[in-house]
C-alpha cells in the first residue's frame, strides 16, 4: 500500500488535549474517550482508525460537541480551535462553528436529509443560516458545490428529493452540503461504509482532491487501513476509548509499534501478498469500557503482555520522529 505524503506543517488548526468524554448509565460510567490528546494543522489530513467501539466517532462528535445529552458528557479535557476553547463557547456561539468552521459528513446520509424536503433547499437552508446570502446566491452556490463533487446536472438534481438519490451521489450531496459554506475542517465519520469498494474509492479520491483544492483540514475516522494509506498524512490508532498509536502514515505502515496496530496490519489482505497464507486475527474481544481497571486495555489481547501490563496502564511516549506509542514493549 502506498502512503500519502505530505510537508504540512504551520499553525495549529486543531489541539485536542486530555478529552475525555463519558457516558453515565445505570451499570456504570463509560469512558467512551479517555484521555485522548492529538494536533492537526491547517492542510493536514488525519486517519483515525480502530475497530467497532474504539472511540473513533464519539471522538469525532465530541470535537463537534453533538455528544447525546443525557447519557453522555463530556466531562474534561481542551478542544482548542484555531486557539479557541470550542468547550468554552456557549451553545449559540458553538451554532455558528458547526457548518460554518467545522463540517461532518455523517455515516448514513440518507439519515442526514429529511425525506420531505429537496436536496437543493437543505443545502440552501445551512448557507442561510452561516452567510446570510439572497436567494439567488444561495442557489448559485449550492448547486457549485454539487457540481464540484461531481454530480451530474446539478441543477435538476438539487430539485430532487433525497430518495431519487443513489447510495454514491447521495453520499457526494452530504459531502457538497458539508463543503459548501468552505469550512476550514472537515470530519468524515466513516463516510464509505455503505458503499461498495468501486464508489468507496470514488468518495476517497474526491475527499483528497477536494482537501487538496481548498487547503482545509481533515479527519478522516474509518476501520479501513487501506483507505487510510491512500488519503492520510498522519494516523491516530485508537483502542477502548484510547490513542495507542500515532505517526506519519509512511511511517506507521512501514513500521508499527504497538502491537494493537500490528495486529491490525497484519488482518488486512495485500494484493503483493501471498493469497494462499491465511489472514491473521486479532484473538479475543475489545474489553468493557465501564470501570475499567488501570491496566493496558490491550494486555488480553496482546501476544507481547508482559507482567507490568496488568499493573500498570501505558502512557504516549516518543518513539522516533512524530511518532508516539502507548506501551511498554519495545517492538
Amino acid at each position: 500500500m502506498a502512503a500519502a505524503t505530505s510537508d504540512v506543517d504551520g499553525p495549529a488548526l486543531l489541539d485536542v488535549i486530555d478529552l475525555n468524554t463519558h457516558f453515565f448509565t445505570r451499570d456504570g460510567v463509560v469512558k467512551a474517550v479517555d484521555g485522548v490528546s492529538f494536533r492537526m494543522h491547517q492542510g493536514e489530513t488525519l486517519g483515525v482508525v480502530g475497530e467497532s467501539g474504539s472511540g473513533k466517532t464519539m471522538t469525532a462528535l465530541s470535537i463537534m460537541r453533538l455528544v447525546p445529552e443525557p447519557p453522555g458528557r463530556i466531562v474534561g479535557g481542551r478542544i482548542l480551535f484555531q486557539g479557541t476553547d470550542l468547550l468554552q463557547l456557549g451553545e449559540a456561539q458553538m451554532c455558528h462553528v458547526r457548518g460554518r468552521d467545522i463540517a461532518l459528513v455523517f455515516q448514513d446520509p440518507m439519515t442526514a436529509f429529511d425525506p420531505l424536503y429537496r436536496v437543493g433547499d437543505q443545502i440552501e437552508e445551512a448557507i442561510e443560516w452561516h452567510l446570510r446570502l439572497d436567494r439567488k446566491a444561495r442557489r448559485e452556490r449550492c448547486i457549485a458545490a454539487l457540481a464540484r463533487v461531481g454530480i451530474p446536472a446539478p441543477e435538476a438534481r438539487a430539485r430532487a428529493y433525497p430518495h431519487e438519490f443513489s447510495g454514491g451521489m447521495i453520499q457526494r450531496a452530504m459531502i457538497a452540503m458539508a463543503l459548501a459554506c468552505e469550512p476550514k475542517l472537515l470530519i468524515a465519520d466513516e463516510p464509505t461504509t455503505a458503499l461498495d469498494v468501486t464508489l468507496e474509492a470514488q468518495i476517497v479520491d474526491l475527499l483528497r482532491d477536494l482537501q487538496r483544492g481548498t487547503g482545509m483540514g481533515l479527519i478522516y475516522v474509518t476501520h479501513n487501513m487501506g483507505v487510510v494509506a491512500r488519503i492520510a498524512h498522519r494516523v491516530a490508532v485508537m483502542y477502548a476509548g484510547t490513542l495507542v498509536e500515532m505517526a506519519p502514515t509512511r511511517t506507521l505502515f512501514r513500521n508499527p509499534k504497538h502491537p494493537y496496530t500490528l495486529g491490525l496490519m497484519r488482518s488486512v489482505p495485500r494484493v503483493d501478498g501471498d493469497t494462499s497464507e491465511r489472514l491473521s486475527a486479532i484473538e479475543g474481544l475489545p474489553p468493557d469500557l465501564i470501570d475499567m481497571p488501570d491496566a493496558c486495555p490491550f494486555a488480553p489481547r496482546c501476544s507481547f503482555v508482559m507482567e507490568r501490563c496488568w499493573d500498570e496502564r501505558p502512557r504516549l511516549r516518543d518513539v522516533g520522529d512524530d511518532h508516539r506509542i502507548a506501551c511498554f514493549a519495545d517492538l
